[in-house]
């Protein structure tokens, strides 16, 4: 069985930043090792609104086409009502315990990716983040870096 890996909006706009800095570089270096190593690679679609808003915001039309070919080369994970439904309780349990991911007035997109996540229904899979903290207390999360393609 092969492991899902989910994208998180940081890894996803380092892979489409046309500037490619040097943490880009290894982000888009990395990226293909994952996905010819059999994992199965997602873009969560809540993630691409915060990439592609910003990019839009921007007007960075080669970011956005670079956007729209990763979404076609891995998996797109749409939102659905399960996952928002999920994600709500993620976001009152986390106030509930008093260590909340975002402002009470926030959409709290970690929680609709971890909802994301966690309504796919497999066992092997890990978020590729920046982010461990927030997303870690309710799925398994890592930062890219550490996810090896074998």
């Amino acid at each position: 069985m092969s492991r899902v890996v989910l994208l998180d909006a940081d890894p996803i706009g380092l892979v489409t930043n046309p500037k490619l800095s040097p943490q880009s570089t290894l982000c888009t270096r990395w990226l293909p090792t994952l996905i010819t190593s059999g994992n199965r690679v997602i873009i969560p679609e809540i993630a691409d609104y915060e990439v592609r808003r910003e990019l839009l915001r921007a007007n960075k039309v080669s970011g956005i086409a670079r956007l729209d070919e990763l979404a076609n080369l891995v998996e797109y994970l749409p939102i659905t009502t399960t996952a928002m439904r999920q994600a709500a309780m993620f976001w009152a349990q986390a106030r509930q315990q008093g260590q909340p991911t975002a402002g009470d007035r926030t959409i709290d997109s970690d929680m609709i990716l971890v909802a994301q996540a966690t309504t796919l229904n497999v066992v092997n899979f890990v978020i590729a983040t920046t982010n461990v903290g927030h997303l870690s207390r309710f799925a398994p999360a890592d930062l890219w870096q550490n996810i090896t393609p074998g």
